[in-house]
Order: structure tokens, then C-alpha cells, then sequence
């Protein structure tokens, strides 16, 4: 028997940039399991500490129960805790392999664990970015082999996919409008209300669980190539020596003109969405030529860049081997600490091809998880920057930080300075995307 919106005990499984925030959201109207394997994120989220900074210490404390109180956040990654719930929200990661081709593991373990909490009634909602079809076709299946239940019988499905922009305290979860399905009417409507009872900026209630998969995959994949066009334009006009920012700023004088600028694309949505759609079309005898396109173009930007920089270095006589190279920001984006599937990573591993010495400097990213991740020794210290005078300095991430920094007292007489975002002042710098 389906309990009413109001009377929903939820799981949120997954408590990272997407499911953190949105448990934290559900617990103030409703009682919540936050769910993840990882212990120490539990420990942490515990005592008020969220390393994604999503949420700060006040805004989690405030919301985290220890006991059974009808309303409010519980942390755990036992199992068993989520034998009461009887919404459970999948928000786990789908990343791509090495080749580039979409791994559903987190999702198959998300769908087992949550397999065997299942019970007849229940509701199993997944926002994790996916291409049309995984819900039904790859989750439901796991879904019922471990709980014995049947599909739309026993237990119901529904697609919500998540929006979250980390490092924004702007657009945050509730102010962001919410697509919504379910996988039967009776189902999208519950699903609806379940969230439209917290998102402040209210809900569209998609026909069906593929056509949101749909609307989610093409939302950054429009994104992806839109970007890939002003990279495009960059390297051409870098040719004609016409700064491409100049030329876009006065574009975008036309009411219609979509304000694009250039870049290097991670990160977990942008860099990774359009190939879940790729996938899916050339299993159906379809070659995606434009999406293929831009995501090519996108992925080869960081050696692009260091490229650029090393050519510019040559025309004012710098010795390559050996060059102290400094690299500003490592993050996939500004202001946030999130390094996954950051593209500054190939404007590192290009410069080490040509033999420079690269030092990164951050003051976002954490050292300890971009060395375990990447291989590469980064730096929140400002002070171990002042220890030396740089050959080139590259901004690759426009964190607001830097806006304090004097480059006059690191960088060489002769320096080159590149500007991948368009974020220091045009005077101070000989290039910028």
C-alpha cells in the first residue's frame, strides 16, 4: 500500500555534492536515512563536517538527528537502517571508463543495496545522470532479483534528475525548478508532491521516466557543445591574433545571442553526460556526429593550452626544459573544491611532456585528494609560491582568490602569463583563450 506524501520515511542513498543537500532538504519536513559505504563520510557528517562544502557546519548540524525523532537527517552505512523507509533516492555517481563509455557499477550496487530494504509499496526514485532507458531496463531488474518483488505490482519506480551546481549558494536545491516521473500516473504524481513539498522553485512532471532521463542528458550535452563552438572559435581567432573575449563580449550585444565563453570542460556533469547519450545512440545503429564533435574538441583543450603557452615561451626565448611553470587553480570549476574530472590535469600532464617544472597552487582543492586521485602534489600554501620566480603562469580555474594575487612578485622578467578563463585584467597578460 503506497503511504501518503506526508507520512514518507525517505532514503537517500549516496551522500555526496548531489545527496547530501538533498537529504538535508527532505529533513526538515521529513524523517531521513542518509545512506553511504564510505564510513569516514559518515563519521564526518556526524560531527557537522562536510568535506564538499556543500552544506556548512551550522546548516548540517541542524538537521542531524541521533535519535528517532520524526523529523530530521540520520548518517549511517549500515544496511539495516533502511528497513523503515519507504522512499528510497538513489544520487550515487555514474562516471565513464577510460575509454569513455558509461560505467553503471555504482548504480547496480546502489540498486542492490537498496534491494534488500525493499518491501511491497515502496518507491525507489534515481537522479543519478543516466541515458533513457537505465531505470527501467538496467536498475529495475537488479531491483527485483534481490528483493523478489515485481516491478509496478509490488513496488514503483521514478527519475528525478538532479540539478545541483556545486559550489553555487546562489541555485541551490530547493530554488532549483525539479523535473519529475514516475513509472506509473498514480506513481508521477506522488513523486511530484513528494518533491514539489520542498523545492521552492516548483516542478515539471515529465510524461514518463525516459523522457526525463532524456531532458537530463541533453541538458548538458547542449551545454557541452555550445562550449565546444566558443573553443572552436578561440583557436581561429587566435590565428587571426583577435582576442576571442572581445569578440564575444560585442556579440552578445543581440538579445539572442547565447553568452558562451571558452574553456576547459569537466567536472562530473558536462565533461561526462554527453557520452552516456552517445552510448545509447550508436547502440542503436545511430553515430551521434555532432555531440562526438563537440566532446573531442573539448577534451583536447588542456593540451591545447599548454601548447599555446609553450609557443609563447619560445617567441620570448624562455628555455623550455627545465621552465618553472606555475599553474593557477586545479578544481574543475571556481570556488568549490571539487576536482572530479578536472581538465587541468591535461595542461599538467602536456607541460611534463615538454620537461617543465609544474607547481600548482589551490586554495580550494584538497593536496591529499588530488595526489590519491591524480598522481599530482598541489598547494594551499601562498607562502610556498613567494620561494620562487615562475617562467610562465597559468589561470586555469577563476577562483575569486585569486583576484588578491600580485603576480608581480612571482613571475620572472621574461614571464609569460595565460589566461584560460578571461579572469585577470587584459594589461597583465599575453593570452587568453
Amino acid at each position: 500500500m503506497l503511504k501518503s506524501v506526508s507520512s514518507s520515511k525517505i532514503a537517500v542513498i549516496g551522500l555526496g555534492y548531489v545527496g547530501l543537500p538533498l537529504a538535508a532538504a527532505f529533513a526538515k519536513k521529513y524523517s531521513v536515512i542518509g545512506f553511504d559505504i564510505n564510513q569516514k563520510r559518515i563519521d564526518e557528517l556526524r560531527t557537522g563536517l562536510d568535506r564538499t562544502l556543500e552544506l556548512d557546519e551550522s546548516e548540517l548540524l541542524s538537521v542531524t538527528r541521533t535519535d528517532k525523532r520524526e523529523t530530521g537527517l540520520f548518517c549511517t552505512n549500515e544496511i539495516e537502517e533502511l528497513s523503515s523507509c519507504n522512499v528510497f533516492i538513489v544520487t550515487v555517481p555514474t562516471p565513464t571508463d577510460k575509454n569513455n563509455r558509461p560505467d553503471l557499477t555504482p548504480l547496480y550496487k546502489a540498486s542492490e543495496t537498496v534491494g534488500k530494504a525493499l518491501k511491497k509499496g515502496d518507491v525507489v526514485i534515481y537522479e543519478s545522470t543516466v541515458y533513457p532507458g537505465v531505470t527501467e531496463e538496467e536498475c529495475v531488474p537488479v531491483l527485483e532479483k534481490i528483493s523478489g518483488l515485481t516491478y509496478n505490482v509490488d513496488f514503483f519506480a521514478g527519475y528525478s534528475p538532479e540539478r545541483i551546481n556545486p559550489g553555487d549558494k546562489e541555485h541551490t536545491v530547493t530554488k532549483i525548478l525539479k523535473i519529475t516521473s514516475g513509472s506509473t500516473p498514480k506513481i508521477a504524481e506522488y513523486v511530484d508532491q513528494l518533491y514539489k513539498s520542498i523545492i521552492i522553485a516548483g516542478t515539471h512532471m515529465a510524461s514518463s521516466i525516459k523522457v526525463a532521463e532524456a531532458a537530463k542528458v541533453i541538458e548538458n550535452s547542449q551545454r557541452d557543445i555550445n562550449i565546444a563552438f566558443v573553443n572552436e572559435l578561440s583557436k581561429i581567432f587566435s590565428r587571426m591574433n583577435i582576442d576571442t573575449h572581445e569578440v564575444l563580449e560585442a556579440a552578445g550585444t543581440k538579445w539572442n545571442f547565447l553568452k558562451f565563453k571558452p574553456g576547459l570542460v569537466g567536472g562530473h556533469c558536462i565533461g561526462v553526460d554527453p557520452y552516456y547519450l552517445a552510448q545509447k545512440a550508436q547502440e542503436l545503429g545511430y553515430h551521434p556526429e555532432i555531440i562526438l564533435a563537440g566532446r573531442r574538441l573539448n577534451d583536447d583543450m588542456g593540451a591545447y593550452v599548454a601548447q599555446e603557452v609553450i609557443k609563447l615561451m619560445i617567441k620570448k626565448d624562455i628555455q623550455i626544459k627545465n621552465a618553472k611553470v606555475l599553474v593557477l587553480g586545479f578544481t574543475f570549476k571556481e570556488n568549490c573544491p571539487d576536482v572530479r574530472n578536472t581538465k587541468v590535469i591535461d595542461v599538467i600532464n602536456e607541460l611534463n611532456s615538454y620537461n617543465t617544472q609544474v607547481t600548482v597552487y589551490d586554495p580550494w582543492a584538497k593536496p591529499e585528494e588530488v595526489l590519491h586521485e591524480y598522481n599530482v602534489e598541489t598547494t594551499n600554501d601562498l607562502a610556498q609560491l613567494n620561494q620562487s620566480e615562475y617562467d610562465a603562469i597559468i589561470l586555469t580555474v577563476g577562483h575569486e582568490k585569486f583576484k588578491d594575487l600580485d603576480l608581480s612578485v612571482l613571475k620572472c622578467k621574461n614571464c609569460v602569463i595565460y589566461d584560460v578563463k578571461g579572469f585577470l585584467n587584459k594589461e597583465l597578460v599575453d593570452s587568453r583563450l
